[in-house]
């Protein structure tokens, strides 16, 4: 792990976002699939995924966050999944916010597969950060 020991605290906030392709009619049934609904089962997957990051990624630094929020935007042929979290810390968020994304857009895949085989994940991308003095 890369030592951030004599660093100051600092704000950290960051965005991640991702996507799930699919087609129009898989779309419209995210509510009501076989397995449940998927948009709030991938809301509480990507948050309790934020929260687990560094037990995820090796030699990610365990962070106290203080918000995360995962949002899912059913657009007509795909889902955008906007991850944020804020810190307080010596190292940032971004991370957190990636895997909240990518674990978001994975339970989707993963509850309308039965329904959609040619669903894609695409676009995974850190969106924003920033640091403020505290």
């Amino acid at each position: 792990m890369v030592d951030v020991g004599g660093k100051p605290l600092s704000r950290r906030k960051a965005v991640a976002r991702a996507s799930v392709r699919m087609s129009p009619e898989t779309a419209t049934r995210l509510g009501t699939l076989p397995k449940g609904d998927a948009l709030a089962t991938a809301q509480l997957a990507g948050i309790m995924a934020a929260k687990r990051t560094s037990e995820l990624i090796p030699l990610c630094h365990p962070l106290p966050l203080s918000v995360v929020n995962v949002e899912l935007l059913v657009e007509n042929d795909r889902v955008v999944i906007t991850a944020s979290a804020e810190t307080t810390a010596q190292t940032g968020v971004e991370m957190e916010v990636l895997t909240a994304a990518t674990v978001a857009a994975l339970t989707v895949y993963d509850m309308a597969k039965a329904v959609d085989k040619g669903m894609s994940i695409t676009e995974v991308t850190l969106v924003e950060k920033t640091k403020e003095p505290v």
